[in-house]
C-alpha cells in the first residue's frame, strides 16, 4: 500500500482540503452576503418604503454572527480531521476502519449540523449549478414547493417555476458571470400556486480555483411588503386629495396626480422641478411647506393658501406629519393638501346670505317670532325690545304658555296652524310690556315648512297697534262729537223758537199792570229765558263748521264764551272762576273755534285736576299783554304737574289719567293748533301748587277794524 506521507495528493488529504476550501467559501460567502449585499443595498430600499422595516437589517446581522460562529465550530471538527490524518501519516500505516468510521461520522456531522443551520432560516436558500440543477435547498423552499427534499434536489429549477422562465434565466447568466453577484426583487410564479410571489434575492458565485461552478442564493420572501407597497401606491395614485412628500425645507419630493391636477400643473415633474417658494401666497414668507426650526414633527393641521400655476391663490386644509430616520433625525415631511377654496367660498356665501337675512329680519318694523312643533319659541327677533321692553333670550327656548301673561288669542291661532285647522290667521291680544303698561298687538301667522315641505312650525308677524287703536278710538269719538254737533245745532234752534216767544211775552207782561210782585217774577222769568238763550248760542258757535281763513279775535271775549259753555259743570264741580277780563287786549288772528277748542281742553284739563284731590277749588284766568304778544294763563290750585312727567306731557296718547277719563291727544292737540297760530303753550308747577298753563299768541299786527267777539 502507498506511503500516505509520500503521496500528499492521495484522496483522503485531497478530500479534507476540499472540505476545508468548502466551509471557508461557505463561510465568507454568508459573511459578504449578508453584511454588505443585504445591509448595503437594501438599506435605502428598506426607509424608503411607507413601513418600519428596519428591524431586517438586524434581524440579518443576527444570523451572519450566527453562521460565523458556526463557521468557527466547523473550522475546528477540519482541523481535528487534519491532525488525524497526520498522525496517520506520520505513523505510516494504513487507517483502520474504526478511524474511518470515525472520520466518517465527524463528517456526517458537520453536514447535518450545515443542513440543520440552513433549515433554520426562514428565508429561502438553495444552491445550484449553472444550468439551473438545484444542488442542495433548505426546508423553507420545499415548504414553498410543497414537494419533498429528494425530489427537489438534482431537479432543475424551471421544472418547479413558470416564471421566471429558463430563457429570462439565461439572458442574465452573462452578467453575473462577469460580476459574480446580483442583489435585486424578483417575481417568481410557482407551477403550483396561481399567484406570483416576490423576492429579494440576492446571488453568489460559486467558485472551484478560478471558475464559477454554480450559484448560492439567499432569497427572502417580500410578497406582502411588495403587496402593501402596491396598494399603497395605488391609492396614493388615485387619492382625490393631494398628497405629498416634501424635505424638511419645504422642497417637493413626490406628490400624487390629484395633487398636480389641483395646482394646475401639466405633470408631476413640472411640479416638482419648482422653487421652495414658488407655491407661496407671499414670496417674502418661508416655504409655505416647511417647518420652523422648533417644530417636533407631530401631527398638523391648518389651513394655507397655496399659488395656483395661473398664479390664483386657492384655500387648502393641510394636514402633515415628519418622518424620521434610525438617529431622530426628520427627513422628510408627508401629508395631504385637500382643495377647500369652493367650501370657503360657499360657507362665505352663507355667512352673507344669514347676516343679510338677520338684518333683514332686524330691519323689519315687525316684531318675528317662530313656534316650533312644541309650542316653543325657536327664534325672536330683537324687535321685542322695542315691543315689549323684552331681550330675544327671554322667551327663546320657552313655550308660549310658560310666558307670564300670554296671550290665549296668540296660543289658540298658533295651535290652529300646527293642526292644520287654518292655513292663516290674524288676531289682536293685549301684551305687557316690561315697564308694566299693556300694548295692543296684532299678530299675522301661517305655517312654516322645512326643506322635505313638512310642517315644521308657525311664523308669526306682531305689529304694535296702540296708537292705531287710540286713532281709531279718536275718529270714533270725533264722529261722535260731529254728530252731536249736529244734533246741538238742531236743538239749538228749535230751542231758540221758543225762548223768543217767552222772551217777548215776558216783555209783553212787564207792560201790563201787574203788581210789584209779578213783576219781580216775571222779571226772574225773563232774565233766565235770556241766560237759556245765551246757552243755545254759545252752543250753536261752537257746533258751527269753522270759516275758512282766520280771523280777528277778542280774546277776552272768547274766553267768556267757552266759560259760560262750561259753567254748568265748573258749577257742579264747585269750581270757583276767577277771570277778569282786559278790555285793552290787542286783538290776534285765528280760527276762534279752534282756539275755543284749545280753552275748553286747558279748563276741562284744570277742572279734573283739581276734582281728584278735592271736593272744591278756584280756576284763575288772567290775560296779559307784551310786547308783541298776548297770554292766556291758567293756573289751578289742583295737585300740580311732577318733574318727572313734565317734558312728556304734551307728547301724543300720554295720560296720567285713570282709564276711561282721557285719551292723551287733547294736550298735543292744543299744542298743534296753536303752533299754527304761530303761538305756543307752556306747562310748570305753580309755587304754592297747582298747574300752570300759558297760552301765546302773536298780535294781529295787520288790524282794519276793531275786534269784534265771536
Amino acid at each position: 500500500m502507498p506511503d500516505p506521507e509520500k503521496q500528499p495528493d492521495s484522496p483522503a488529504a485531497k478530500n479534507l482540503e476540499q472540505e476545508e476550501a468548502w466551509l471557508w467559501r461557505i463561510a465568507l460567502l454568508f459573511l459578504v452576503l449578508l453584511a454588505t449585499g443585504l445591509a448595503a443595498e437594501s438599506w435605502e430600499r428598506l426607509q424608503s418604503l411607507p413601513y418600519h422595516l428596519g428591524l431586517i437589517s438586524l434581524a440579518l446581522l443576527c444570523v451572519t454572527i450566527a453562521f460565523a460562529g458556526f463557521a468557527y465550530g466547523r473550522r475546528k471538527r477540519v482541523t481535528e480531521l487534519r491532525n488525524l490524518v497526520r498522525g496517520l501519516q506520520e505513523r505510516a500505516s494504513t487507517p483502520s476502519e474504526e478511524q474511518l468510521d470515525q472520520l466518517g461520522q465527524i463528517i456526517a456531522r458537520s453536514q447535518r449540523s450545515f443542513k440543520e443551520l440552513i433549515d433554520s432560516f426562514d428565508d429561502v436558500a438553495f444552491a445550484a449549478g449553472l444550468d439551473g440543477t438545484l444542488k442542495t435547498v433548505n426546508r423553507r423552499l420545499t415548504e414553498l414547493l410543497g414537494i419533498p427534499y429528494t425530489e427537489v434536489v438534482g431537479h432543475r429549477l424551471e421544472d418547479f417555476l413558470d416564471e421566471p422562465s429558463r430563457g429570462d434565466m439565461d439572458r442574465g447568466l452573462a452578467r453575473f458571470l462577469e460580476k459574480r453577484r446580483w442583489s435585486g426583487l424578483v417575481s417568481v410564479r410557482i407551477k403550483s400556486r396561481p399567484r406570483s410571489l416576490f423576492f429579494d434575492c440576492a446571488l453568489h458565485a460559486i467558485v472551484k480555483g478560478d471558475e464559477v461552478i454554480g450559484v448560492s442564493v439567499l432569497a427572502r420572501d417580500v410578497t406582502e411588503e411588495r403587496e402593501k407597497e402596491r396598494r399603497f401606491t395605488e391609492l396614493f395614485e388615485t387619492l382625490q386629495e393631494g398628497v405629498y412628500f416634501s424635505t424638511p425645507e419645504g422642497k417637493l419630493l413626490d406628490a400624487n396626480a390629484a395633487l398636480v391636477q389641483i395646482l394646475g400643473y401639466e405633470s408631476k415633474e413640472e411640479l416638482l422641478a419648482l422653487d421652495f417658494r414658488a407655491l407661496n401666497s407671499d414670496p417674502n414668507q418661508g416655504p409655505v411647506l416647511g417647518r420652523t426650526a422648533d417644530d417636533q414633527g407631530v401631527i398638523r393641521t391648518r389651513e394655507i393658501m397655496l399659488r395656483r400655476k395661473n398664479g390664483k391663490l386657492g384655500t387648502f386644509l393641510d394636514t402633515s406629519r415628519a418622518v424620521w430616520d434610525a438617529s431622530g433625525k426628520i427627513v422628510r415631511y408627508q401629508g395631504t393638501l385637500v382643495d377647500v377654496t369652493e367650501r370657503r367660498e360657499m360657507e362665505k356665501e352663507l355667512r352673507r346670505q344669514e347676516e343679510f337675512h338677520h338684518y333683514l329680519l332686524e330691519s323689519f318694523p315687525d316684531l318675528i317670532l317662530v313656534v316650533d312643533r312644541n309650542e316653543r319659541y325657536s327664534f325672536v327677533s330683537s324687535r321685542i325690545q322695542d315691543l315689549r321692553g323684552l331681550r330675544p333670550q327671554d322667551l327663546l327656548g320657552k313655550k308660549v304658555d310658560e310666558e307670564p301673561d300670554h296671550s290665549s288669542e296668540l296660543l289658540t291661532l298658533c295651535r290652529d296652524l300646527l293642526a292644520g285647522r287654518r292655513t292663516s290667521g290674524l288676531c289682536d291680544f293685549g301684551a305687557r310690556h316690561h315697564d308694566g303698561s299693556w300694548r295692543n298687538m296684532r299678530a299675522t301667522a301661517s305655517p312654516l315648512f322645512d326643506a322635505e315641505n313638512k310642517l315644521n312650525g308657525v311664523i308669526v308677524s306682531v305689529r304694535d297697534v296702540t296708537v292705531e287703536k287710540k286713532l281709531e278710538q279718536q275718529i270714533i269719538q270725533s264722529e261722535r262729537l260731529a254728530a252731536m254737533g249736529q244734533m246741538i245745532g238742531g236743538f239749538a234752534h228749535e230751542l231758540n223758537n221758543p225762548l223768543t216767544g217767552i222772551l217777548g211775552m215776558s216783555e209783553l207782561l212787564q207792560e201790563a199792570g201787574l203788581s210789584d210782585s209779578a213783576k219781580k217774577q216775571v222779571e226772574i222769568l225773563q232774565q233766565q229765558a235770556r241766560r237759556a238763550a245765551e246757552i243755545v248760542q254759545n252752543l250753536m258757535y261752537f257746533s258751527r263748521p269753522p270759516a275758512p281763513g282766520k280771523t280777528s279775535i277778542d280774546l277776552s271775549e272768547l274766553v267768556q264764551r267757552t266759560l259760560h259753555l262750561h259753567a254748568y259743570s265748573l258749577r257742579k264741580s264747585n269750581i270757583t272762576v276767577d277771570f277778569l277780563k282786559e278790555p285793552s287786549l290787542p286783538a290776534v288772528s285765528g280760527d276762534a273755534h279752534q282756539l275755543m277748542q284749545v280753552f275748553l281742553n286747558l279748563i276741562l284739563n284744570s277742572e279734573q285736576a283739581m276734582r281728584e284731590v278735592r271736593d272744591r277749588g278756584t280756576l284763575r284766568i288772567r290775560l296779559e299783554k307784551r310786547p308783541k304778544s298776548v297770554s292766556v294763563i291758567f293756573q289751578d290750585d289742583g295737585p300740580g304737574i311732577p318733574p318727572d312727567i313734565l317734558p312728556n306731557i304734551f307728547d301724543p296718547f300720554y295720560t296720567t289719567k285713570r282709564p276711561g277719563r282721557g285719551t292723551g291727544l287733547g294736550l298735543s292737540i292744543c299744542k298743534a293748533i296753536l303752533r299754527e297760530h304761530g303761538g305756543n303753550v307752556d306747562a310748570a308747577s305753580g309755587p304754592g301748587g297747582g298747574a300752570i298753563f300759558t297760552v301765546t299768541l302773536p298780535v294781529d299786527s295787520v288790524v282794519t277794524s276793531p275786534p269784534v267777539g265771536p
